[in-house]
């Protein structure tokens, strides 16, 4: 390993001349109590930056192991550990001058969500710390400006080092509080199973967001009360005892009048999946980490999808036992998105009426007599809702503003009133009787097949080294194929985005032959990631620092949107 006067000396050497030079520096370098290593260096000025990491060993760093010895205690010091590294660089970024993007200093910035990401890592047995960032290196024109990266690395960088990352420099309390309520966080999700529910939203939370664009709590929001008939109690960890909603298992209707807070409480139940950050008003609404938000989305792909247990004897004579389309329609799109999240192992579906094809959730008693049921080839989701839980164990939460039908099939219906719940399921059940009753399929559907073996597709390998691009959080490009993630709802930042896309590149690259399913090559892919990490996904020589972490039940969904994935049609 050099020093940091090695480095030192190589800057002055190189002063001046042609920015190539710069890829001299690459390397390992001591710095005092620290390691830097100059990872891939920009190979110009208005290239995208140089990429570096900072490694702390753990004597150093002196983080109580109590504060990361379990996997999710790491990964919220981790995220704590990031924002600081952020709010300090901040002052220091574009400091340093010269052209281009000479002298910017970023790191991943989080969101409200806590996931886990490779901007920073924790050795679980060495308690080491490892920052990843990016540096644009700066010139003159196209000339080396080293005395102004000498700023960056011997001036800047030390002081946010020690300030981010050096247990003794931190506010002690904050950190054990950011343990303290990922162990609370774990608690309640483990808890979920026990007392039989889907998701609890803790009373007083802020589910209301500031605003389009920005997801921190909204300001004077209502705070949320649970329905005295639905308000379970829990004793947290930490926080000590909790009271709020818990929505059971089960068909789970939220239904009131417009701009009244049911869509508000779905998003939140949505986001629920992941750990929030303290102050963020949904720190204590926890959903089951399986749940899938399904909606329409016309005009995706569908490749070779079992979606006989909704839609069969269509007109043109296409096997829905192996559905394949370019164009899918709003009710083939959903009852695919229902289907895929089965195979992907999805334990709760969740249902906003405003982003559902009408005549896929429900077809009304006069439309019935008008068409019979041998001129319909869809049976409706409010047909299946209760197999669905009763057969499969998949429960479901629906947002109906339109719609009464639900009423009858529904377990718990939930009035939202001004952003206030209440439990009006006698009520609605009452008047419901008043109503023809629907008419259910005699049979319940069979379980579908996910039998799609997947092969690769040797059109992306053709051209040379895959070149990947993240499209913010609207999709990936794999070369010039753009997989489209807008309607995956539940993706939260654009990090994870470049992580599906390594996904689909290396099981493309080194995994799909033909012979094993598309579940296989994913669960066998997951079983890797769990144990290495974003290892498992990279197949470069050094780990980037702008991935986070997706749910298995996203990998699926990038994939059953890939145009090019390359289904054997034979089942």
């Amino acid at each position: 390993m050099k020093t940091s006067e090695d480095l030192r000396q190589l800057l002055d050497r190189i002063d001046h001349r042609g920015y190539p030079a710069y890829k001299d520096t690459r390397g390992v370098y001591q710095f005092g109590k620290y390691v830097l290593s100059i990872d891939h260096v920009q190979g110009d000025p208005f290239a995208a930056p140089s990429k570096l990491s900072v490694r702390v060993p753990g004597r150093t760093a002196g983080f109580p192991k109590e504060l990361y010895d379990q996997k999710h205690k790491r990964i919220a010091l981790q995220d704590e550990l990031t924002r600081n590294f952020w709010n300090q660089i901040q002052q220091y970024t574009f400091q340093a001058k010269g052209s281009g993007k000479s002298g910017i200093i970023s790191v991943t910035r989080c969101s409200q969500e806590i996931l886990e990401r490779t901007a920073c890592g924790i050795n679980p047995g060495s308690g080491d710390v490892t920052v990843r960032f990016e540096v644009g290196f700066p010139a003159n024109g196209r000339t080396i400006n080293a005395g102004e990266l000498k700023k960056i690395l011997y001036d800047f960088l030390p002081s946010c080092v020690e300030r981010a990352l050096y247990y003794g420099r931190l506010d002690k309390v904050r950190i054990r509080k950011v343990m303290e309520l990922s162990e609370d966080q774990v608690y309640i999700r483990e808890q979920l199973e026990a007392m039989g529910l889907v998701a609890f939203v803790a009373n007083g939370a802020v589910l209301p967001r500031e605003s389009g664009v920005s997801q921190r709590p909204m300001k004077g929001a209502v705070p949320f009360a649970s329905p005295k008939s639905m308000e379970v109690t829990m004793e947290l960890p930490y926080k000590g005892k909790i009271s709020g909603m818990g929505i059971p298992k089960g068909v789970t209707l939220i239904v009131g009048g417009g701009y009244h807070g049911k869509s508000t409480l779905l998003k939140a139940l949505e986001t629920g999946v992941y750990p929030h950050i303290a102050g963020d008003g949904r720190e204590y609404v926890v959903t089951d980490a399986a749940a899938m938000k399904i909606r329409a989305e016309d005009g995706r792909s569908i490749r070779h999808t079992d979606i006989s247990m909704f839609i069969n004897d269509l007109p043109n004579g296409k096997d829905t036992a192996a559905f394949d389309t370019e164009d899918a329609s709003g009710s083939t799109s959903q009852a695919a998105n229902v289907v895929e999240s089965m195979e992907a192992g999805a334990r709760v579906f969740l249902i906003d009426e405003d982003t559902s094809a009408t005549n896929f959730m429900v077809r009304d008693e006069l439309m019935q007599r008008v068409i019979h049921r041998d001129m319909e080839p869809i049976t409706p989701f409010i047909e299946r809702v209760r197999a669905l839980y009763e057969q499969f164990g998949i429960s479901t939460v629906i947002v109906a503003g339109s719609s009464g039908a639900y009423f009858q099939v529904a377990d718990t219906v939930v009035q939202m009133d001004r952003y206030v719940p209440k439990e009006i399921t006698g009520p609605a059940k009452t008047a419901a009787k008043d109503y023809p009753q629907l008419e259910l399929p005699k049979e319940g559907p069979g379980m579908p097949s996910f039998d799609r073996k997947i092969r690769s597709n040797p059109g992306l390998k053709s051209k040379g080294r895959v070149k990947l691009k993240t499209l913010g959080r609207d999709g990936v490009m794999l070369n010039h194929e753009t997989i489209d993630l807008r309607y995956v709802e539940q993706l939260m930042d654009s990090e994870q985005l470049t992580a599906l896309g390594n996904i689909v590149k290396h099981l493309e690259e080194n995994v799909f032959d033909a012979r094993k399913t598309l579940r296989q090559a994913v669960e066998e892919l997951y079983d890797r990631m769990d144990a290495q990490g974003f290892g498992a996904m990279c197949d470069g020589s050094y780990l980037p620092g702008n991935l986070a972490m997706p749910r298995k039940l996203e990998i699926y969904a990038c994939l059953n949107r890939y145009r090019r994935l390359g289904t054997v049609a034979k089942r």
